[in-house]
């Protein structure tokens, strides 16, 4: 496994801003990643934030797995892992998905790959922003907020 970025954030500069996407592996998602990262960027303003620095890693599955046994000694596959490096109302951190997952959640959910995408990408901010989905009401919310951002991105 290749060394990435994990909640080794600097924010300590003012009016720094970035977003990065690394890919893991060859994909052709078909999606426009300006438009992503200035989607991230209304969402981020719209809860009265400002972004730091948000690192994606778009992996493959058994990729997503190791960083899961290491960092957070989970032993299981999953659509995202997110590593919170906020500090105050600066919003920061490392964001890991699995396109395999996601891939397979569209599926399993009947949607668009690209919809279940975006849902993704943009939980990963909404835990940066405060945003839990542990019990059924922290999930109601979570879902109600993704839903609403997908709306936002929409109308960008």
């Amino acid at each position: 496994m290749q060394n990435i970025k994990i909640a080794n954030i600097n924010t300590s500069r003012t009016n720094y801003m970035s977003i990065s996407f690394e890919f893991q592996s060859q994909y052709d998602l078909n999606i426009n990643l300006e438009k992503i990262e200035y989607w991230i960027e209304k969402v981020v303003d719209y809860f009265d934030y400002e972004i730091g620095e948000i690192n994606y890693v778009f992996c493959n599955d058994e990729y997503i797995l190791e960083v899961n046994k290491e960092y957070l000694e989970h032993d299981y596959y999953t659509d995202i892992i997110s590593f919170d490096a906020c500090m105050g109302d600066i919003i920061s951190g490392d964001i890991v998905l699995s396109i395999d997952t996601v891939k397979s959640n569209s599926e399993k959910f009947e949607t668009e790959f690209i919809s279940e995408l975006k849902r993704v990408i943009i939980h990963g901010v909404l835990h940066f922003i405060g945003f839990k989905d542990k019990t059924d009401k922290e999930q109601r919310i979570m879902t109600t907020m993704e839903n609403q951002m997908l709306e936002l991105y929409d109308k960008i």
